[in-house]
């Protein structure tokens, strides 16, 4: 496995939009999961907002 793509369907409050996108941008910072396999394995992310 070289890549994995997470992809996000967030159902939220207009108002909220800039504070979910940041989050997302460094979640992986504190994810277990993400830390471990860092640097082997290229992550990324994309986020649909419903």
């Amino acid at each position: 496995m070289r890549r994995i793509h997470v992809r996000y369907d967030l159902r939220i409050d207009p108002s909220k939009r800039d504070l979910a996108e940041r989050v997302r941008a460094m979640h992986a910072d504190y994810c277990p999961v993400a830390r471990s396999i860092e640097g082997s394995i290229d992550v990324t992310t994309e986020v649909t907002f419903v």
